[in-house]
């Protein structure tokens, strides 16, 4: 009897697993919405704005270039979304 449980118990682990990565595949958390030249300048000015408030040229505001750096990095601007902006090439397939 015990062996019939056990089995039993393994088939819906593994039945929870694969629901659980198809669920993951199939829904993105965060889409991209950055394409690779907006993501190249956010990165630039993102550097240049650390770099001058690293200096001193600029006050403490230059480290916004921390955000532009983040959004850059992960193709995903949260702003987009509400203004509907989407940088992002189409895919065609």
């Amino acid at each position: 009897m015990t062996q019939v449980t056990d089995h039993r118990l393994r088939e819906t682990d593994t039945d929870r697993h694969r629901y659980f990565r198809r669920s993951l595949k199939q829904e993105k958390f965060m889409k991209s919405n950055v394409g690779g030249i907006d993501r190249i300048l956010r990165a630039a000015l993102g550097l240049v704005l650390i770099a001058l408030a690293a200096t001193g040229t600029i006050g403490l505001w230059g480290y916004v270039g921390v955000v532009l750096l983040g959004t850059a990095a992960f193709s995903f601007c949260p702003l987009y979304p509400l203004l509907g902006i989407n940088t992002c090439p189409v895919k065609r397939g």
